[in-house]
């Protein structure tokens, strides 16, 4: 079965036609690319409700420099409609930490050594293991607004993300609406949650389409929550990292972005001013040149008008 057996063209958003990446243990990674394949790897790791097609803002203009690279994890789109991403044996569980070692094992499948990885948020916390668990795989980290809370003192680096009772109320209605039908109602609720109110209602068309697509996977997320972020793990990454927040975002994104500013070693922090959760789509000529700058010579170099934290 060809990949886009059963998917319409339209739904690639004008991107090109994917390739599949089969791992050892025959799970298959639908993965577009863009750029010169001499060029150095940027991998795009896409967060909740979202696949490859979350990163269009960014695979066109980075392709000039860049082999831009933007694969969709298992569980999502088209995996999830057409029964990709089944391994041999029986399915793949939906998890963060399955996430994490697909994506090690993507990046080896490549053969190109290290690569630059670019992670936004349920994304980022999967990119930041990345570049914990397989520090020989990450040249450079960006993370834009990394899903997870901050561990409290004395945790012992297994905690998991604890969120209030009134957003795991929110969060189980949301998955309540969608289970019962009410897509766009349940979608509404959670993507008004990690932006701002409103924001669903203004989202572009594309951005709908591709939640919509993706809107099983919510209640397999809510099942699984994130590791939160501690000093211990934040230390073990290595490579030069960037992390950039939206001035509006939610104070989680916030307040991980601020603990891991302090805790990786030459970690820069960048707040882009106007934005909130989607700031690549919406705030994308400035996300753009952050990333091509983090990456410039090996080092972070910011070069740009967006309010840079110090």
């Amino acid at each position: 079965m060809k990949l886009l057996d059963g998917v319409d063209s339209s739904q690639l958003f004008g991107l090109p036609e994917p390739d599949i990446a089969t791992l050892d243990d025959g799970l298959q990674i639908p993965f577009v690319q863009t750029g010169h394949e001499h060029h150095e790897v940027m991998l795009f790791v896409h967060g909740s409700l979202c696949d490859f097609r979350y990163w269009k803002p960014q695979l066109g203009p980075l392709a000039k420099q860049y082999r831009c690279v933007a694969p969709s994890l298992s569980h999502y789109w088209p995996s999830g409609v057409l029964g990709f991403g089944a391994m041999a044996g029986g399915s793949r569980q939906f998890s963060w930490d399955a996430h994490v070692d697909e994506l090690g094992r993507f990046i080896e499948l490549l053969g190109v050594g290290a690569v630059h990885v670019v992670g936004h948020s349920r994304g980022g916390c999967v990119a930041f293991h990345l570049a914990v668990r397989y520090p020989e795989l990450v040249k450079s980290l960006v993370l834009a607004d990394p899903g997870g809370a901050v561990a409290r003192s004395g945790d012992d680096g297994r905690a998991r993300t604890v969120l209030p009772a009134p957003i795991n109320a929110l969060r189980a209605k949301a998955a309540e609406l969608i289970g019962s039908g009410e897509v766009d109602a349940g979608l509404e609720l959670f993507v008004d949650s990690v932006s701002r109110p409103g924001f669903w209602a203004r989202s572009p068309k594309e951005f709908k389409a591709m939640a919509m697509d993706n809107a099983n996977t919510l209640a397999l997320q809510f099942r699984d929550p994130l590791p939160a972020y501690d000093a211990h793990s934040a230390a073990r990454v290595q490579c030069p990292a960037l992390l950039i927040d939206g001035e509006k975002s939610p104070r989680m994104f916030r307040d991980a972005v601020g603990a891991l500013e302090g805790w990786i070693e030459g970690a820069r922090r960048v707040t882009i001013e106007g934005a909130s959760h989607g700031m690549n789509v919406t705030h994308a000529g400035v996300f753009n040149r952050l990333t091509v700058g983090a990456f410039s010579a090996g080092q972070v170099v910011v070069a740009t008008k967006a309010n840079e934290s110090n």
